[in-house]
């Protein structure tokens, strides 16, 4: 039991993360019909954004309350910036274009800032400061840290307050507006532009949220982080309903779960061969089972209310 139950709040952490990343595809898909492949690197660079500001100030004697914070804002700021020009100069051109034809645009916009990464912040793996205290608890036979509690907590609220965002606001009301039919919400007098460049900064807003928690749990940021991250967070966003908010943070729970468990007892019953180094097996495995038997997600997708 205590084996389960600390596997159980790994994948929670782990799932929390991939509820974040996979809201910035959701609401993307559900107002414009485009998967962002781009907005894994978006999160890579609120990491290593994080990285250079905090860093800096703590090697300039700044103390960590503040350090924390100011590397936090830069790396929000920057990932919205970021996405509102990712929309402006890469995909608005393209709107009415073959739905092929910004897909693939989104795949060479991910390489793109794999290089940019890389000449600005070099190959090696870059080491994340310790920004929150690394108290350890233990509840029944499993232990986690106060980075984990932070992590869980601040994704929660976060999620919350997107869907209060969607649901209770003017700015939601258009989001919802468009998702459902673009051409209708623009001749009632929604700005579809304006909305589609929120739903863009929004989502990065959240992506650098996530860069900064990956950052704070493994200590550790590369160029090439991104990838591998927003292809799972898709894999989240696939599984719970693409287009569906609540459906993403479900599927990133859910599927942050799936790993843990597979890797701690399925790797004990192949003696190791399928443990925790082969954890994305399972990702992947999850994402062929919902393409195959239930490709509109376990929660299906909501027209009209994706985002």
């Amino acid at each position: 039991m205590d084996i389960f139950l600390q596997q159980l709040i790994n994948g929670l952490v782990q799932g929390s993360i991939y509820a974040l990343v996979a809201l910035g595809y959701t609401m993307v898909y559900g107002i414009m019909g485009l998967i962002n492949f781009a907005h894994g690197e978006v999160v890579m660079i609120g990491t290593l954004l994080a990285i250079s500001v905090a860093g800096g100030l703590l090697q300039a004697g700044w103390p960590v309350a503040l350090a924390g914070p100011a590397g936090l804002a830069a790396a929000v700021l920057g990932c919205m910036a970021l996405g509102w020009g990712l929309e402006r100069v890469a995909y608005r051109p393209l709107r009415n274009a073959p739905r092929l034809t910004p897909l693939i645009t989104a795949i060479g916009m991910s390489i793109v800032l794999q290089n940019l990464a890389m000449m600005v912040w070099g190959r090696n793996y870059l080491g994340f400061p310790a920004l929150l205290p690394k108290a350890g608890f233990e509840v029944a036979g499993a232990h986690f840290t106060a980075v984990q509690v932070v992590i869980v907590v601040v994704s929660a609220a976060t999620m919350a307050g997107l869907l209060a965002l969607v649901y209770r606001t003017k700015l939601g009301m258009a989001m919802r507006a468009t998702a459902q039919s673009p051409a209708v919400a623009r001749l009632m007098g929604v700005d579809v532009d304006r909305v589609i460049a929120a739903a863009f900064v929004i989502g990065s807003a959240l992506g650098a949220l996530a860069g900064v928690m990956v950052g704070s749990y493994y200590e550790i940021a590369h160029y090439q982080m991104g990838f591998m991250l927003g292809l799972k967070a898709f894999t989240a966003a696939v599984l719970g309903g693409i287009g569906n908010l609540g459906g993403a943070m479900a599927g990133g729970v859910l599927l942050g779960i799936i790993e843990a468990l597979g890797a701690g007892y399925i790797g004990d019953l192949t003696g190791g061969f399928l443990g925790s180094h082969y954890q994305d097996i399972f990702a992947f495995v999850v994402l062929i089972g919902v393409l195959m038997f239930k490709p509109s997600g376990l929660f299906g997708e909501k027209t009209g209310e994706r985002a």
